[in-house]
């Protein structure tokens, strides 16, 4: 993150927004020094470290511009800011690879591009001191692949709530599961969970007979 000092927090602040094109609303800080000035106030100083969407796109783009310099790649890179209904409405940052050979960066099964979001999401934390959303997407992949499991584990959950027979899914990665267990959140009569460890880690769909939705979203399963 970037330091910078003024003689008050609000001067700090507005230098921030002022240079950034921001509004102070949008800048995450934290005061890492205070000098009062003295007994009258004189020369007082605050020095803060502080960073903004800009900066959090600017570093995402260089670290991955990098990254695939390094291995020859020759990669488009789309970052777009949106917000995180799921924290509290926090920035979560979309970023869209697009590369002469897309399969190599998805990788068998998207093995690959998950360790390239792990190891930049990693990055970005340590490098602002905060947990922040960052979603690596290649030409849609994940779009698409989210998809596909949602209508798979539509017809599974439909097959459940009538049969009433629990049913167990293939291993799969821990976003794809997130994605089934939002999605049947609206389901009636089915529930889900985790089950497993590491790469056997899989969802259970199971009968719950308790479970109610509200009417509107009933209409999910028809």
């Amino acid at each position: 993150m970037k330091e910078y000092t003024g003689k008050t927090l609000d001067e700090v602040l507005k230098k921030i927004a002022g240079t950034q094109d921001c509004a102070i609303e949008d800048i995450t800080y934290n005061v890492i020094s205070e000098d009062k000035g003295g007994l009258f106030g004189f020369n007082k100083s605050v020095t803060v470290e502080a960073y903004t969407s800009k900066d959090v796109k600017e570093f995402i783009f260089d670290y991955l511009g990098t990254y695939f310099t390094e291995l020859d790649q020759s990669v488009s890179i789309e970052i777009i800011v949106d917000h995180n209904k799921e924290r509290d409405n926090e920035l979560l940052y979309r970023v869209i690879l697009d590369a002469e050979n897309n399969a190599i960066i998805i990788g068998k099964n998207g093995q690959t591009l998950r360790a390239i979001s792990t190891v930049v999401r990693s990055a970005v934390s340590h490098t602002f001191k905060k947990r922040i959303g960052v979603v690596i997407d290649v030409n849609h992949y994940k779009e698409d692949r989210y998809k596909k499991v949602k209508m798979m584990a539509k017809r599974e959950a439909i097959n459940v709530a009538k049969t009433h027979i629990d049913v167990e899914l293939d291993p799969m990665p821990n976003d794809e599961r997130k994605v089934i267990h939002q999605y049947l959140q609206d389901f009636r009569n089915v529930t889900t969970i985790s089950v497993g460890e590491g790469n056997k880690r899989h969802l259970c769909i199971k009968y719950d007979p308790d479970k109610v939705v509200k009417k509107k979203e009933e209409k999910t399963e028809e």
